[in-house]
């Protein structure tokens, strides 16, 4: 049973009824503590603590202006705000890598303003930005509490300067172009010039690594109406190769260097084309000393048979 009614009109043993409840109920036990401290509550006088109405009137107002600024699209200007102002500024700005990127294109790219918050800047966005510049392969943006910033890049790798027409391209090893030469990037690279270069460059020029007295001479590549490769050396002279059998006409052209300084000699160009002739074009002044001292050979052999 829940409730068990006095017969002898007494109290319950070890219970003091309370003023409202029936003298004669007996509660169970599990409910004597709750109805303690319902009985208690009655005698607290209740106290409205000073200034209660205008810190609800402030905390209505600021939650009021809060939602607001949620609805308007606000908020995160505000939390940039409130968080630059309270120390999260972003003050130090760490960049590595950055061998052929402009420090300042990276600041660009980062977005900062100068009141930029650290709790709201966004790592994940500042790395897409950096990836859209020329030489970015690969890049990682981390957030150091409480005002840092660290840029770590890896560069793409230069492999020649590729001339088309009248620009200069830095490009891949794989043909890919990787921004506009400005003379001062990259400048140690070997020039390749004309359509289909950039495609097959790396593996020509590493046939040509082959032969390292001849290739540390090399000033361009040339690709001839993409079929075949001229070499133009820093000397001037031109080698104009077949398109097969690269190996064999450079081995025999150096070869004919090493015997008759071929190479060293007053010449414009060697024409290799050709497996059966092996032509030497001379440079224009060679030609008139040449013309020059046949002519004087052949005024000496008149004048020996006049007197013979």
């Amino acid at each position: 049973m829940f409730a068990l009614r006095s017969t002898t009109g007494g109290r319950h043993k070890g219970y003091a009824p309370r003023e409202g409840l029936s003298e004669t109920m007996v509660v169970p036990r599990f409910l004597r503590r709750p109805m303690r401290m319902l009985s208690r509550l009655e005698e607290v006088e209740t106290r409205i603590p000073r200034f209660a109405a205008t810190s609800l009137t402030v905390l209505l107002l600021g939650a009021s202006s809060a939602y607001g600024a949620y609805l308007g699209g606000h908020m995160p200007a505000v939390m940039q705000a409130v968080t630059a102002r309270t120390g999260f500024a972003v003050t130090d700005i760490r960049i590595s890598g950055d061998k052929q990127t402009s420090e300042i294109d990276v600041l660009d790219q980062l977005q900062l303003n100068g009141w930029t918050a650290l709790v709201g800047f966004s790592a994940d966005a500042a790395r897409e930005r950096l990836l859209t510049l020329p030489w970015v392969e690969s890049a990682t943006v981390r957030k150091i509490y409480p005002d840092a910033i660290e840029v770590a890049l890896v560069e793409r790798k230069p492999f020649a300067i590729w001339q088309h027409g009248d620009e200069l391209t830095v490009i891949e090893s794989d043909g890919r172009p990787i921004a506009p030469f400005d003379g001062r990037n990259a400048r140690d690279l070997p020039l390749v010039i004309g359509m289909g270069a950039p495609e097959r460059a790396a593996s020509f020029v590493a046939e040509m690594s082959a032969y390292p007295a001849l290739a540390s001479q090399v000033k361009a590549y040339v690709r001839v109406a993409n079929r075949r490769w001229d070499v133009h050396l820093a000397s001037g002279v031109q080698i104009k190769l077949p398109e097969g059998d690269v190996d064999g006409a450079i081995k025999e052209l150096l070869a004919l260097d090493q015997s008759q300084g071929l190479l060293s000699r007053d010449i414009a160009a060697v024409d290799l084309r050709f497996a059966e002739r092996f032509i030497v074009q001379l440079t224009p002044g060679a030609v008139e000393r040449r013309t020059a001292q046949l002519e004087a050979e052949k005024k000496a052999a008149k004048k020996a048979g006049r007197q013979i």
